[in-house]
């Protein structure tokens, strides 16, 4: 039987330092390869610490249309979903580090959750699992 997984996924940003800066720096995932490409793009991804899961392809927009599309490549959903073992400690080191929260931590069946923006305008959940 064939054997797929979802290992990356293209975000749109602006410049690729401040999204580095801000994947790497702020959030503390892992920068897995930074290449130059021709005509001045990168080959820039990142991966939240851990085995499990995509990482990142940060991908400058190129024209007006991709331009457009930063910060709202999911038209203003919540499209991206940050597991954590520890909410309480990820939830406190972003807030200390000036990653904007979009509401207070809830308690669902799910697990414990909380929408933050990324830099971009990109809505994501910081999420633990209920379990």
């Amino acid at each position: 039987m064939p054997s797929q997984s979802l290992f990356l996924v293209a975000l749109v940003v602006d410049d690729y330092a401040r999204a580095r800066n801000f994947y790497c720096n702020i959030l503390g995932f892992d920068c897995l390869e930074d290449t130059p490409q021709p005509d001045g793009k990168r080959w820039l991804v990142v991966k939240p610490k851990g085995v499990e899961g995509a990482a990142l392809l940060l991908a400058r927009a190129d024209g007006v249309e991709q331009v457009g599309a930063i910060g709202n490549q999911t038209g203003g959903r919540v499209g991206f979903f940050l597991k954590t073992d520890d909410f309480a400690r990820d939830h406190a080191a972003y807030l200390a580090a000036g990653v904007t929260f979009l509401e207070v931590p809830r308690h669902e069946p799910y697990g414990t959750v909380a929408v933050f923006q990324d830099i971009f305008g990109n809505r994501w959940d910081l999420i633990q699992p209920a379990g």
